[in-house]
């Protein structure tokens, strides 16, 4: 008898998982994977001050709507994602994260991009629009202030 209510217990068990939503970090997992997906689709577009949309894109409108496609909103303003949004890194970064920077450490974020592993980052700039560099950059390090974890 013990040994049936055991075997009914583990089945109910494992069926009842099958119908259990995805838990916060698998959720989170998505997101960041979706949003890094729709950047890279976006490699190449130009940089447009105040663009959020594929003809182009400023480093936060890249980050909003790559975000958003992926079903998070997030305001169009490095500061205002900085200030609202995620939960503060304090260890390693993860493929997601979003990454701050600013003209001097003292000063509000005016630039972010988001990790997508292996010490890069993607981002939309002037010089370049949409694309893929280091996070050890000799131009970008220098001016990191955070990340945050959406």
């Amino acid at each position: 008898m013990m040994k049936k209510l055991v075997a009914v217990l583990v089945m109910a068990i494992t069926i009842s998982s099958l119908f259990t939503p995805m838990g916060d970090r698998a959720e989170a997992a998505y997101y960041h994977t979706k949003a890094i997906s729709v950047a890279k689709a976006n490699l190449g577009v130009p940089y447009q001050w105040g663009g959020m949309t594929p003809r182009g894109f400023d480093c936060s409108g890249l980050v909003s709507y790559s975000y958003r496609v992926a079903g998070k909103s997030l305001p169009h303003s490095a500061a205002q994602m900085f200030y609202t949004k995620g939960t503060q890194v304090k260890s390693s970064l993860r493929v997601g994260d979003l990454m701050f920077f600013a003209p001097n450490k003292a000063s509000r974020p005016t630039h972010v991009a988001i990790y997508i592993g292996n010490g890069k980052m993607i981002q939309s700039v002037t010089s370049s629009g949409v694309s893929i560099t280091y996070t050890s950059n000799r131009y970008w390090k220098p001016r990191y202030i955070g990340a945050k974890r959406i």
